[in-house]
Parts: structure tokens; C-alpha cells; sequence
């Protein structure tokens, strides 16, 4: 596995005393911020925050070149820059940002900034649902297997950290050896609208339902944006799909890099699958016998397939079966993330606060046998929430709504019996608490964004578990 040349050189160069805007100014706007000032660009930072907001943020920044833009101000910070980097809760379709464009001045996003510092080998990993897990997974594979491993990018640590510490590393040194043998990236849809370079030697797609649709104008636009991870690869490189998802069935016949498949299906001549209780791989004319999938820790049929992702993506950097064995069975999940909280008088509770869409409720709801009283609501993100009614017909005895989508969760899934609303999480989890017992599950799985009561869904996350953890012995 060889990093492929550094192709960014006259790129990172031409940065230097050019105005760039910096659109956006959460962790993924200040890390691009960061990464511009050490190059030597002409910052300015601009977001729809009022000024007042904004004016603790030039703590970060040692230079009296660095300008900010706010509320009232935001078109003007956009305008007159050579060079504009979003964030990515930045819609690049936004009035200002077409401005710009149509003078010609280049749009990208933070991701495929970062990705212009970075020599060693790139894995990037998109989906709708299972990115962090496998990306998580991933990393412990390299790790088990003596690899010093960058892993971000959406997951939450952002990518220009990354090339932060890169560019540091080598500057003025070129004898200075890069800090990572390699980095694995997730990346949403809304950073994949925004690259132009971007060129992961391994691109991986877990799965494709729909999301985001308040972002993304049609379905097909969503496929299209997750079906850029591809756009830039080349005969050398490898495209990791899950076969079993029909969606994704088109994007086969425009791969540029070789096709390595993941099953549960079918037995695959390129790909990882499933073989009765064990995991094989098929990969280079060789079949190897990986795991028995009795050894996967993670809850739920659905991690098996992100295990097979990142059992694919081992094979085919040549890592050791014996280290990725010993790192699957002993990786137990991330947070927020069908996360055990609390085990209490026979009932599980269950954080999924991660499940922000239909399709990842619908597949926590499918990973528990035993009955559920599950916490639904919060933002709606354009989701169909008639599509629950199956899995909670199987498996839920009782719902608690939260949140703005609560009427129109209430109105969907109408024809099931046992509904209750609840006016925060501390009363849905007391309501939850009451109508469980000893052998349900508590599971908060909300189907929807946080942001209507919530900072994110790590805040919506942590609430939970404090709720629980108060409860009464």
C-alpha cells in the first residue's frame, strides 16, 4: 500500500496570501481556519451568528489579518474572496455562495481542503447509517495491526486537524516523517457536495435509504452526492459496496476502481460474506476464513454488515486475519450508538441517540427480540415515518414522542395502540421507566435531529444516560 504523490503542492502554495472565506464556524469551519492561518491565507471567517457571537472566536488566531463577518454582514465576508471553504452545515446553494461562484471564485468544502495536505493513504467511508461504527472499527484494525491511524473527518474529529498536524510535521523538515501511515474518513453527503480533488484510495458505501431530504431536493440528489466518494478514483484503487443494497446497483457500472463487494446474501468471488457462521474473504484470487460472526460484540444484523465493511477494508490494506479478528471481537460499539446504558430491575436501557433517521430506528428496533417502550422524536429531517409502523408493530409495545416532529410522528404511525407525548426527555424517560418491565428494553432511538431541544445528538445522548443513570436503584 503506497500513498499516491503529493499532487497538492502548487495548490498549498497558492493558498499563501490569497483571501479565502471561511464559511461556517463550528469545529469543521475553525479547524479549515486554523490549517488556512499557518499557510499564510488572508482569513476571513464569516457566519450567520450575530458579530457579538463571534468575537471570542479570534482567540484561536494569532494574526491581525484574520477578519469577521456575522449576521447582517454575512454576504459582504463571502464576497470579494478569492477562494470560498464551507463547512459542512453550510448549504452550498445559499444566495451568497451562488454569488461568489458565478464570478468564478472556487467553492469547496473543508474535507477536500484538508485532503490537499495529506501524503498517506485515505479510506472514506459514506453511507446512511453505520459510517462512525465502521469508520471506529477500521481504525481499530490498523491499530491492532501496528498502524499509526488518523481517524475523523464527520466521525467528529475534522479532517484539517489532520493536516494541521501534517503541515506542521514537515515544515521546513523535509526529512520529517508524516504522523500517519494512514487515515480512515467518514464523510456525509453534505462533504461530498463540496469536493473537487478528493481521492480516497479506498472508498467505501455502506448503505443508502433516504435522509437529509430537507438539505437535498430529491432522493436521487442524496444518491448522487454519497456516489461522489468515486468521483476521483482510479484504475489502482478499490470501491467497497454493499451488494446486498439495491441503490447502490447503479453506481457499478461507473466505478473507476476495482469493485470489492460485502455480502450477507451471497457468496462473492471479490468481497467479504457471510458463509453459514463465518465471515470469509474473497479478495485477490485468495479465500481466507476470517471470524465466526458469534465473536462480534456489536448488537443488531445490521453491524454484521458494517463488520464485513471493515473486514474488507483489513484484507485489502494487508492487514494480518489474526489482528483483525482480535480487533472485531473486542470493539463493543461507540457511543450513542445502540449503546447499553443501564441494566435496572430486568429492563435494558438502551441509548441510540444516534439513530437520527427512519432506516436506523427501523434497524435498533430489529436488533432487540424482547418487547421495547421506545423514545421517538425531535427535528424532522424529511423522513418517513410511516415506514416505522412495520418494525414497531414486531417490536414495540409502547412509544413516547418527543420534540417538533411529534404530531407528525403521532399522525404516520396512527393505527398503533399504545402512543404517549411526553414535553422533554426527563419525562419520557420517567414515562419509559413506568411502562417497561423486568425483559423490555428502554431505547431511545429518536428517528429525527436533535437541534429542536439539543445542542446534537451527542447532548441528546449524554441527557439520556444522565436520566437513566438517576433513576432509582
Amino acid at each position: 500500500m503506497v500513498a499516491e504523490p503529493d499532487r497538492h503542492h502548487t495548490l498549498i502554495d497558492g493558498l499563501r496570501g490569497k483571501v479565502v472565506a471561511v464559511v461556517g464556524l463550528g469545529k469543521s469551519g475553525l479547524a479549515a481556519a486554523q490549517l488556512l492561518e499557518a499557510v499564510g491565507a488572508r482569513l476571513r471567517l464569516v457566519d450567520q451568528k450575530p458579530e457579538s457571537e463571534l468575537a471570542s472566536l479570534s482567540d484561536h488566531f494569532h494574526h491581525a489579518d484574520v477578519e469577521m463577518f456575522g449576521g447582517d454582514r454575512f454576504a459582504e465576508g463571502v464576497s470579494r474572496s478569492e477562494l470560498v471553504v464551507l463547512s459542512p452545515g453550510v448549504p452550498p446553494s445559499l444566495d451568497a455562495i451562488d454569488e461568489v461562484r458565478k464570478k468564478g471564485v472556487p467553492v469547496i468544502g473543508e474535507v477536500e481542503l484538508a485532503s490537499w495536505f495529506l501524503p498517506m493513504p485515505l479510506v472514506a467511508v459514506t453511507g446512511t447509517n453505520g459510517k462512525s461504527t465502521a469508520v471506529s472499527l477500521m481504525g481499530r484494525i490498523f491499530e491492532q495491526s501496528g498502524q499509526s491511524v488518523f481517524v475523523g473527518g464527520n466521525l467528529g474529529t475534522p479532517l484539517s486537524e489532520a493536516a494541521f498536524a501534517v503541515y506542521n510535521n514537515v515544515q521546513g523538515d523535509h526529512e520529517r516523517s508524516c504522523p500517519y501511515d494512514i487515515a480512515v474518513v467518514e464523510v456525509s453527503s453534505f462533504q461530498l457536495e463540496t469536493i473537487d480533488r478528493f481521492h480516497p484510495f479506498i472508498a467505501v458505501i455502506l448503505n443508502i435509504t433516504a435522509d437529509h431530504l430537507d438539505r437535498h431536493a430529491t432522493f436521487a440528489d442524496y444518491v448522487a452526492a454519497k456516489g461522489r466518494i468515486f468521483e476521483n478514483q482510479i484504475a489502482d484503487d478499490f470501491a467497497v459496496l454493499n451488494v446486498d443494497d439495491s441503490q447502490l446497483i447503479p453506481l457499478h457500472d461507473s466505478l473507476r476502481g476495482l469493485l470489492v463487494g460485502f455480502s450477507m446474501k451471497e457468496r462473492l468471488h471479490n468481497g467479504v460474506f457471510l458463509d453459514g457462521p463465518m465471515i470469509m474473504a474473497s479478495i485477490g484470487g485468495q479465500t481466507y476464513e476470517v471470524m465466526p460472526i458469534g465473536e462480534i460484540q456489536l448488537l443488531g444484523a445490521h453491524n454484521v454488515a458494517n463488520v464485513l465493511a471493515a473486514v474488507a477494508v483489513g484484507v485489502l490494506c494487508e492487514c494480518p486475519i489474526a489482528d483483525i479478528r482480535q480487533a472485531v471481537g473486542s470493539y463493543r460499539g461507540r457511543e450513542h450508538a445502540l449503546e447499553v446504558v443501564r441494566h435496572r430491575r430486568g429492563v435494558v436501557f438502551v441509548n441510540d441517540s444516534k439513530g437520527t433517521n427512519v432506516d436506523a430506528t427501523i434497524k435498533a428496533l430489529e436488533s432487540f427480540s424482547q418487547p421495547v417502550v421506545i423514545i421517538l422524536g425531535g427535528k424532522d429531517k424529511g423522513g418517513d415515518f410511516s415506514q416505522l409502523c412495520e418494525a414497531l408493530k414486531q417490536h414495540a409495545k409502547s412509544i413516547v414522542l418527543i420534540g417538533e416532529a411529534t404530531e407528525t410522528i403521532a399522525n404516520a404511525i396512527a393505527g398503533f395502540g399504545d402512543i404517549h407525548q411526553a414535553r422533554s426527555l426527563a419525562q419520557a424517560v420517567e414515562l419509559a421507566e413506568c411502562l417497561a418491565v423486568s425483559g423490555d428494553v428502554v431505547l431511545l432511538s429518536p428517528a429525527c435531529a436533535s437541534f429542536d431541544m439539543f445542542l446534537d445528538y451527542l447532548d441528546r445522548g449524554q441527557q439520556f444516560r444522565d436520566l437513566v443513570n438517576a433513576l432509582p436503584a
